[in-house]
């Protein structure tokens, strides 16, 4: 039984700018499922031994391991799409949103990225601090890109606590995961290494290396996480909530006619909403990732601890990382609700392609089961 032995917990949480929202939804229901089972003081991190996230995924999962006081993080679970609601216009500001959009259909590729990033990034060292990676609730996983060097960083906790070069402020960590391309400026910072040195980093969007950071969460703690190092650490022991920001895959938005045509240009800004080479590269992975994970549950008969929660059916302006008028970001809560009263997906191994599982479980239902485990787990742990 999964009460009766310690477990790795990993939460994972994708990018996808404004659709953060749907993740965001999903959380809230799971937190309200802990506080139901273990009080109104609980919180997520105090459950998950790895939270994972990229691009705006890597934002969530900060602020929900970013502490406060006592103990408690920088926003509850409920209060996540609250944040986006109230800073998601700013964000993603109308006036960056036309000037690009302008360029583009006057067939002027753009100078410069579609946003400035100003606001985000006051907006994280108001709330952040002077906080770092080594203060957090519990370890964080954030993966980001050096086009320095042409290599991915992955921050995580458990580096800033064994090397002080490691260790950046929270808020740089969140400006550089999401650096997406063409939409904000890559973001430079330093630190020092335990010699002094200067250590610096030339960083753009975590999705660049994994849109869906689940694998790099579930490989970032070592066999440390348990007692006894002998024992083998895979899908029989480990508990994994993965959660999407949705996908067009049932859209049939372009076909091998109509991208034959494309050069550069049109790869790049063929549609307003969004870049179609970004959105290939970053479902292609993310559905690779998912994939692997599946496959290394299956294979010890452990699917069962595994849970990927993701839209595939977006439409119109809800595909788009940037639309944030308020019609749109209630439409993306509101395919958040709706995706907890579907049936859990999972891929098709044969045609690549997710479906309803015949005769499982909802997603809240799966959630509510998910939230029974990770509250055992809790009961296990001397801290608690």
């Amino acid at each position: 039984m999964a009460a009766q032995r310690k477990m790795l917990t990993v939460l994972s949480i994708d990018g996808g700018g404004i659709r953060g929202l749907i993740p965001g939804t999903i959380l809230a229901s799971l937190e309200t499922k802990l506080q139901e089972l273990d009080g109104a003081d609980a919180i997520l991190a105090d459950y998950f031994d790895v939270i994972a996230g990229a691009s705006t995924g890597g934002l969530i999962a900060t602020m929900l391991a970013a502490p406060i006081d006592q103990g408690r993080p920088l926003i509850a679970a409920k209060d996540i799409n609250d944040f986006y609601l109230k800073h998601g216009p700013k964000i993603f500001s109308n006036e960056g949103r036309l000037k690009f959009e302008d360029s583009v259909e006057k067939s002027i590729i753009p100078l410069g990225p579609k946003y400035d990033g100003d606001y985000l990034r006051k907006l994280t060292k108001d709330l952040l601090k002077d906080m770092s990676l080594k203060d957090t609730l519990t370890n964080l996983v954030i993966p980001t890109f050096d086009v320095k060097y042409m290599h991915a960083v992955v921050f995580t906790t458990k580096n800033a606590k064994s090397d002080v070069s490691n260790n950046a402020g929270l808020a740089d960590v969140c400006n550089s995961t999401s650096a997406a391309p063409i939409y904000f400026p890559a973001y430079y910072f330093e630190t020092k290494d335990a010699k002094g040195n200067t250590v610096t980093y030339d960083l753009i969007d975590g999705g660049v290396a994994a849109a869906n950071p689940t694998l790099i969460a579930m490989n970032s703690i070592s066999m440390e996480t348990f007692k006894q190092k002998s024992e083998t650490m895979d899908g029989s022991r480990m508990l994994v909530l993965s959660l999407g920001t949705g996908a067009a895959k049932f859209e049939e938005k372009y076909n091998a006619s109509m991208v034959s045509q494309w050069g550069v240009f049109d790869w790049l800004f063929h549609n307003l909403n969004s870049s179609p080479l970004l959105e290939c590269l970053g479902s292609g992975t993310s559905d690779m990732v998912d994939f692997t994970i599946a496959a290394q549950f299956q294979s010890v008969q452990s699917i069962e601890n595994y849970l990927r929660i993701q839209e595939n059916g977006l439409t119109g302006d809800t595909i788009s990382s940037d639309n944030a008028s308020c019609e749109n970001m209630n439409n993306l809560i509101d395919i958040g609700n709706k995706l907890l009263k579907k049936r859990v997906s999972r891929i098709n191994w044969e045609t690549g392609m997710y479906e309803e599982v015949e005769g499982e479980s909802t997603n809240e239902e799966a959630l509510a089961i998910f939230a029974k485990k990770l509250s055992d787990q809790r009961k296990l742990r001397p801290s608690s």
